[in-house]
């Protein structure tokens, strides 16, 4: 018998797998000395959301808590920007404000206009439109960087 494992394939059914778990909700670190929950019970875990489903894959080189973080590894592993999105992209929304700060946001596009990626208030992914909808003719958060890697044609 011979096996081949077909990444892509396997790759989107993780992230659509992904919906709801807890998982990825937190992350303890040392700040300062002291033992804290960098992700803030998930009100932040897209990075780590986004980077361990990479590095399941072997697409990065390790984990991360933040989206910057995420992005540099991406590009240094092969990823790079293309104009329109595919099953599988990576998507990097525009700041927004909320929880006090802006913050960045990243997640995967799975096809016919929807996204998976952490919500704050639901604190685990979510699948959810890939503006998040529109008003006024217009998206409700832009997407400011659609990623690629050439692995996820095979």
């Amino acid at each position: 018998m011979h096996i081949t494992l077909l990444t892509r394939d396997s790759y989107i059914e993780t992230i659509k797998n992904s919906i709801n778990s807890s998982v990825f909700k937190t992350l303890w670190a040392l700040v300062d000395g002291e033992k804290q929950d960098v992700l803030d019970a998930g009100r932040k875990s897209c990075g780590v959301f986004t980077s361990s489903i990479l590095l399941m894959f072997g697409l990065i080189k390790e984990r991360h808590a933040t989206v910057s973080g995420t992005i540099k590894d991406m590009e240094v592993s092969g990823w790079f920007e293309i104009s329109e999105p595919k099953i599988g992209s990576v998507l990097r929304w525009e700041k927004k404000f909320g929880n006090g700060e802006n913050n960045d946001h990243i997640g995967f596009y799975i096809g016919d206009n929807m996204a998976i990626s952490t919500n704050s208030k639901e604190r685990t992914p979510i699948e959810h439109h890939f503006t998040y909808g529109e008003e006024d003719g217009k998206a409700k958060r832009k997407i400011v960087t659609i990623y690629w890697h050439k692995k996820l044609d095979e």
